[in-house]
């Protein structure tokens, strides 16, 4: 291989001497050009840079235009520049080189991910797929996947960047590129191993460091992380080099050598700020931190934590409305935000430590919300607390979880923050809230009248016997809620003064009942204080003062299993419920085929009431409607009648209340966002307050709670006060007692109330007008 270099090298050098002897300024260019790439592909950059800049001169000076932007990419990979690959870019459209273009926007997206800007780069990326795809250039659709696949790992999207190294993997194969499905296993594996899944991550051979790491064996993982440093210095991978004394840290670091750990981090950091990699930057800075805590210096670590949550907030910042990803990338850098509160509780800032806590929770719905109601950013962190403590409600309890502890803060603008905690005995805030649900028997299999999507095909169904069995041996007191109520409620419960609280849950604990957890206490919650204040904060005019919609049972015959049964019965009260709320409201309801997904996305951008009575998915909330009519396929498929949570987001909502009355509907992801699912939807779309349930819901009960909490909300009650009166007068029927019948249902939100004879005649003068 030496000698085959060698023999390259002379074959360049050579072809330059011809082309300076003849005069031959196009051949001096092409053999400094070629000279580069030998360079570049030998890991020797200065001087593959210092051919490429001899040849863009003479490349320009001849006008070889097609040569000149292939060497500003060149120098672009070179120098990490984005001018370069800007440069490349725009002459490979002049001259209509649609390969080179490809080339270009994938140089451009590889460039913007190593600032952090994460969105910029999968816009290029896609650019570079696309073109890929039309030029028929496979090496360079597969070049494109294995960029798409990197960047979306790095937001914590792993289930999606898996899909795309597969894809990559499958082309490499395909072209018969070795080094590159040798590539496309280390990115699965990577990815992989986020998930957990280090079986599939034994596949990536180059990634056996963090492997051996993640299984426990550090010394074997450090030895492989000094091959990798060796060869990131060898070949001048600066980032490279970075990313790996960061590892090293990591490993020295889970020996307890914290020493040493300390020492490859500050290496590790020097090189990120060096190379202005934002997210290696985060990473150091945060594992400095816990050093220093470990060693005492809380002071130090405090230091490093808020640089860490710093930089992690500049790359999401770059992700401007990409609601999703945001998500995910805070929810794979939660860390630092924890480790910067839990510190400060350790050294006695309670105040500071909820500002912190507050800092980190929901933060996407909170960017949302500020472009809904046109709020200007939130102020810097000191004056956060003290600005949103003026605008809520006079008690307000804000969680936070680490590990198996709970911690309180009880706020009330005459008594200020009161701290408390409480350790969960017996588990976790998952598994506990799991015991709850079992024993109160919420999301059992129940009748078919059941608003839950439960697909259940004949070769899984159960007898109607044995339903009905199930259901009737349940007969549960409130003393079922108790252990969630010891450690949700009592810890505060001196605090508690008059009959209303909000709190704001963390983790596991945003799917529990906390309406049902007191007798005399109405309680709703919200995701953050900063979505409260910025809901409370909106215009007058922001929501709508007139109509309602109301949707009832929606025709689901048509949606059918390959064999032709159908997928979901329909629901007779659910149809009820909707015709006497319509009789109340004066409002004419949209059920059965009417209750299309089109009909309802149009409607409800312009009314201050939205209730909706269907089937919910168990998963994210998400509500099945009547197909739409004008769908091309006989059969119809999912996007004709499911009411997603990107359906509703796109929608920009004046709802003063959005009733839920289906099953699940508030259900979805637990993230570090809080739970995502179809009622976070509502909110984002400018919903001011949401009533959700929580688990699968009876049909008749439902019904008979529902015609209940708008009889309340008729007599100028507020919605928690609705919510509470409908709670208890199913606790006092025979038939409804248990609690997983009334027990469901959470206000999520503002307190609204409603005026119906207002409703009613505002949408009488708007009829009128029009």
């Amino acid at each position: 291989m030496v000698d085959r270099n060698v023999d390259v090298l002379e074959q360049h050098m050579q072809e330059l001497r011809v082309a300076r002897k003849e005069g031959d300024r196009e051949g001096e260019g092409l053999a400094y050009f070629n000279l580069g790439n030998y360079f570049q592909a030998v890991a020797h950059f200065k001087q593959a840079i210092t051919n490429y800049t001899k040849a863009l001169a003479i490349f320009k000076k001849v006008g070889f235009r097609a040569e000149e932007g292939r060497a500003y990419g060149n120098l672009g990979n070179a120098y990490r520049s984005l001018e370069y690959h800007h440069q490349h870019l725009s002459i490979a459209k002049e001259v209509g080189d649609r390969a080179a273009e490809g080339r270009a926007y994938g140089c451009l997206g590889t460039a913007y991910q190593s600032l952090g800007n994460f969105k910029q780069a999968i816009e290029y990326y896609h650019q570079q797929l696309s073109i890929a795809k039309e030029v028929g250039d496979r090496a360079g659709e597969g070049r494109a996947y294995c960029n798409l696949g990197n960047a979306y790992k790095s937001l914590g999207n792993f289930k999606q960047a898996i899909e795309y190294h597969h894809q990559h993997l499958s082309i490499v194969r395909g072209v018969g590129d070795m080094a590159g499905e040798g590539r496309a296993y280390c990115n699965l594996g990577n990815a992989y191993k986020s998930l957990g899944n280090f079986k599939q991550e034994g596949r990536a051979y180059c990634n056996l460091g963090n492997a051996y790491q993640s299984l426990g064996n550090f010394k074997q993982a450090i030895e492989y992380h000094h091959q990798d440093l060796s060869i990131a210095k060898e070949v001048g991978d600066r980032a490279g080099e970075g990313r790996t004394y960061c590892n090293l840290g990591n490993a020295y670091q889970s020996l307890g050598n914290f020493k040493q750990a300390i020492e490859y981090y500050r290496q590790g950091l020097s090189i990120c700020k060096e190379t202005e990699d934002p997210i290696g930057l985060a990473i150091a800075c945060y594992h400095i931190g816990l050093v220093h805590e470990f060693f005492g210096s809380l002071s130090n670590a405090l230091n490093y934590y808020r640089l860490s949550i710093y930089y992690f907030d500049e790359v999401r910042r770059l992700l401007l409305s990409e609601d999703a990803w945001k998500i995910s990338f805070r929810d794979t850098k939660g860390v630092a935000y924890t480790a910067l509160w839990t510190a400060l509780l350790k050294n006695g800032e309670v105040d500071e430590a909820l500002d912190a806590a507050e800092q980190g929770r929901a933060q996407a719905l909170a960017d949302i919300l500020k472009m809904q109601y046109s709020v200007d950013e939130k102020p810097t962190m000191k004056v956060t607390i003290s600005l949103v403590m003026k605008d809520l409600p006079s008690q307000t309890v804000f969680t936070a979880l680490e590990g198996n502890t709970i911690s309180f803060w009880f706020l009330r603008d005459d008594n200020g923050i009161n701290f408390r905690q409480k350790e969960i005995k017996n588990g976790s805030a998952k598994s506990l809230m799991k015991r709850t649900f079992k024993q109160i028997d919420a999301g059992t299999v129940v009748r078919c009248e059941n608003r839950s999507l439960y697909r259940q095909r004949n070769d899984f169904s159960s007898s109607r016997e044995a339903v009905e069995e199930t259901v009737q041996s349940l007969s549960l007191s409130v003393q079922s809620l108790q252990p969630l109520y010891d450690v949700l409620v009592s810890p505060i419960a001196d605090l508690i003064q008059g009959d209303d609280l909000v709190f704001v849950p963390d983790g596991h604990f945003c799917l529990a009942p906390f309406s049902a957890m007191s007798d005399s206490v109405r309680i709703r919650t919200i995701p953050s204080l900063t979505a409260l204040k910025l809901i409370t904060m909106a215009p007058d005019d922001f929501q709508s003062k007139s109509e309602a919609l109301l949707v009832g049972d929606p025709y689901l015959r048509e949606v059918t299993y390959g064999t032709g049964e159908p997928m979901y019965g329909q629901l007779p009260c659910a149809k009820k419920e909707a015709d006497i709320i319509g009789e109340l409201l004066q409002t004419v309801p949209l059920t059965g085929k009417n209750a299309t997904k089109a009909e309802v996305l149009k409607r409800m951008k312009s009314v201050a009431l939205i209730h909706i009575a269907a089937h919910g998915d168990d998963g994210s909330g998400e509500i099945a409607l009547a197909p739409n009519p004008e769908r091309k396929s006989q059969i119809p498929k999912e996007e004709d009648y499911m009411l997603s949570l990107s359906d509703v987001q796109a929608v920009r909502l004046q709802a003063r209340l959005v009733v839920l009355s289906c099953c699940h509907s508030g259900q979805g992801e637990v993230k570090s966002e809080g739970i995502v699912g179809i009622a976070r939807a509502f909110l984002c779309a400018g919903a001011r307050s949401v009533l959700v349930s929580l688990w699968a819901i009876d049909d008749e009960a439902t019904f008979m709670f529902m015609k209940s909490f708008y009889q309340h909300l008729g007599d100028g009650k507020s919605a928690s006060t609705a919510l509470h009166h409908a709670m208890k007068s199913l606790q006092e029927t025979k038939k409804y007692s248990a609690i997983k019948y009334w027990a469901p249902f959470v206000l999520i939100g503002d307190d609204v109330t409603f005026e119906f004879g207002q409703l009613e005649h505002e949408k009488n003068e708007t009829m009128s007008k029009t």
